[in-house]
């Protein structure tokens, strides 16, 4: 997390309050029950993938119970659904979870077809499959106790340029991931087109 220049928001689950982290460090502010949020997410981006941009912002908007409708603000992308599974919610869209799940497998797909551009390859369709177990914390809450994303490629390795090296970097280009596990362990496993393992890798919190 970049600590200098800015306040960052961090929510803390089991209690209404945030702690911010950087010049206010230390300081905790109450915060009320929301029906609608307002989100901004700073980038820090680390290569030319990233897009420069100084916030991500998106509104979350209770429509029904558990269903909230999330707006991606300042773009022209429709909005999407997002509720809990039943029983607690309806099932009209994905959760929570799943919305993290699915950043975090596009952004490493993204990621590894930018890397493999980068040396004049043109991969046909890559398919991610991401699993995510749950795990009871110290005091009994419910988190994602772990995120494992296998990635296959179309094409045998051997028809790619420079697969070792684009193998040991594209993770370091995934804003999602590098972020997230800083709390949770993300495991990416990359396969070619004959079901070959060419990488397998875990960084834990």
């Amino acid at each position: 997390m970049e600590r200098r220049g800015r306040a960052f928001y961090r929510p803390s689950i089991s209690r209404a309050r945030a702690t911010f982290v950087g010049p206010f460090s230390g300081v905790h502010v109450r915060l009320p029950r929301p029906v609608m949020i307002r989100t901004a997410y700073f980038a820090t981006a680390e290569s030319s993938m990233a897009t420069e941009t100084d916030s991500i912002a998106l509104t979350i908007t209770q429509e029904s119970d558990y269903a909230f409708r999330v707006a991606f603000d300042e773009t022209a992308l429709a909005p999407i659904l997002a509720d809990e599974a039943p029983p607690l919610g309806a099932g009209k869209g994905p959760d929570p979870a799943r919305l993290l799940g699915a950043a975090i497998g596009n952004c490493l797909s993204a990621s590894l077809l930018f890397a493999l551009r980068k040396f004049k390859n043109a991969p046909g369709t890559i398919v991610a499959r991401v699993r995510m177990e749950h795990a009871r914390n110290e005091r009994g809450r419910l988190r994602i106790g772990k995120v494992a994303v296998e990635i296959t490629l179309p094409e045998a390795a051997g028809e790619y340029a420079q697969i070792e090296r684009i193998l040991a970097q594209f993770e370091q280009f995934c804003t999602v991931t590098e972020s997230v596990r800083a709390g949770v362990p993300v495991e990416v496993t990359v396969k070619d087109g004959t079901g070959a393992v060419l990488r397998t890798s875990e960084h834990s919190a």
